[in-house]
């Protein structure tokens, strides 16, 4: 099968842009809901350090996982990938719901047991959805990944009074990293409206968590569907996959098939093709820097958030949602900040700058630790905020920047070697927030 140019239309991309949206969003779901319902977990267990435990138990399962993956990214059929992770991300927030009316929402060793076992579940899921989904959509248009602000404004000039608010909601609703980061403030924004709701009735917390977890299911469930059903059959989806099977992928045969699209039977060519794309080693040693600073910005964000926020901040005027407050502040910067690089002129595309920033983020430690000591909860917020902001302004400087100028398969497997450089990040950053306890006791 040979592709040709790049056709002047092709239907169905803002369709694909608000459902990578809503993808980003559930690949990060089943992660953030363990994390926004901590202050149920607190209460249940408040001797188990349930916010640095959950978070410490998913982190090995899903970089091992990432690990396997990424090596065997070639062989792999995304759409099994991403479904697998999708369908097992649903049961597993099942289980927890199912698991808390079991046990009548008491706490005990046992069913934190079960809640750790579920926690490692999601890691091997999240494995399969963050690197599969990156990777598939990297070999796509950019916007898939973040919405050129350019595209949308020169579209808007010829555009009527409603087609503006369709694409200023397409703005928005902008990409797979953008619903990453939405997961974790729309957890957060259901997680304090559950508590609020309940916040004055016997049995109150639980019976958000419940309402939470619920909810936090049917979400799942409808990424599962959209990615199935919807997603693999846009006209703009079945192109971009189709000239990946012409350059030699053979990770997006389940998807073309999904989609009505038998490839040619041309397997000497493909195979030629494929020996020709750049390997693993030779991507790595060409974006190390993007490796490193991926690694290096997630070090720092998990040895901070969420254990130090939830445990070591002291107790303020905010009570019970001070832990809450902190972690919805942190998402909602996060979020914010991947539309930063929208406009062009405040994008970070100097290789060595991303390096700078990253390395200058290390400030920050020692700033938590002294305000945390002596500060007031203002100063908290104000950190947490920024360390969100740069979280999220890094990231998708990265992302949006090493894929240039490859191929589709080689953007493929880029993609998935990233994700594991993010996710070695996580599982260091995590380990390295245990340091926080010393001298506390435990």
């Amino acid at each position: 099968m040979v592709m040709s140019e790049t056709p002047p239309r092709l239907e169905g991309k803002y369709a694909a842009i608000v459902i990578c949206w809503f993808l980003g969003i559930g690949g990060l779901f089943a992660w953030n809901s363990m994390l926004t319902i901590v202050d149920y977990y607190i209460y249940l267990f408040p001797k188990y350090h349930p916010s640095r435990v959950l978070t410490i138990v998913y982190q090995p399962f899903v970089f091992a996982t990432q690990a396997i993956l990424a090596y065997n990214e070639a062989k792999i059929s995304t759409r099994i990938r991403n479904l697998f992770g999708y369908t097992v991300v649903f049961f597993g927030i099942l289980a927890l719901l199912i698991l808390d009316l079991a046990t009548s929402g008491k706490g005990g060793i046992g069913t934190f047991i079960g809640i750790c076992i579920v926690s490692g579940v999601f890691g091997i899921a999240d494995a399969h959805v963050q690197g599969g989904m990156v990777g598939d959509l990297s070999y796509m248009l950019p916007e898939f990944i973040q919405v050129s602000i350019t595209i949308v404004i020169t579209t808007m000039r010829f555009k009527s009074y409603f087609q503006h608010i369709h694409l200023i909601m397409i703005l928005l609703l902008q990409s797979f990293l953008a619903g990453s980061a939405a997961s974790g403030a729309l957890t957060s924004a259901l997680r304090l409206i559950t508590k609020a709701v309940f916040e004055n009735s016997p049995g109150g917390l639980r019976k958000g968590a419940i309402l939470f977890f619920a909810i936090s299911s049917f979400f799942e469930l409808l990424c599962v569907i959209l990615y199935a059903f919807i997603f693999p059959k846009l006209p703009i989806v079945k192109y971009y996959r189709s000239k990946a099977a012409s350059e030699g992928s053979k990770t997006v045969t389940a998807d073309l098939a999904a989609a009505g699209i038998k490839t040619s039977p041309g397997i000497d060519m493909e195979d030629s093709k494929q020996q020709d794309r750049k390997g693993i080693k030779q991507l790595l040693s060409e974006n190390i820097d993007y490796a490193v600073d991926l690694f290096l910005i997630y070090v720092l964000t998990l040895s901070i958030f969420p254990g130090f926020l939830s445990e070591d901040t002291g107790s303020h005027s905010l009570g019970t949602w001070y832990a809450l407050v902190l972690i919805a502040t942190f998402n909602v910067f996060d979020l914010i900040a991947r539309y930063i690089p929208l406009v062009k002129i405040l994008k970070m595309e100097s290789r060595k700058m991303i390096t700078t920033a990253v390395i200058s983020r290390f400030l920050l430690i020692p700033a938590f630790y002294f305000t945390a000591k002596y500060g007031k909860q203002g100063w908290m917020i104000f950190l947490t905020s920024f360390l969100g902001l740069s979280n999220g302004y890094l990231t998708i400087c990265v992302f949006t920047s090493a894929p240039k100028g490859y191929k589709g398969p080689e953007q493929n497997a880029l993609g998935n070697m990233l994700m594991l450089c993010l996710l070695g990040g996580l599982f260091v950053g995590v380990t390295l927030d245990w340091l926080w306890l010393i001298g506390k006791g435990w």
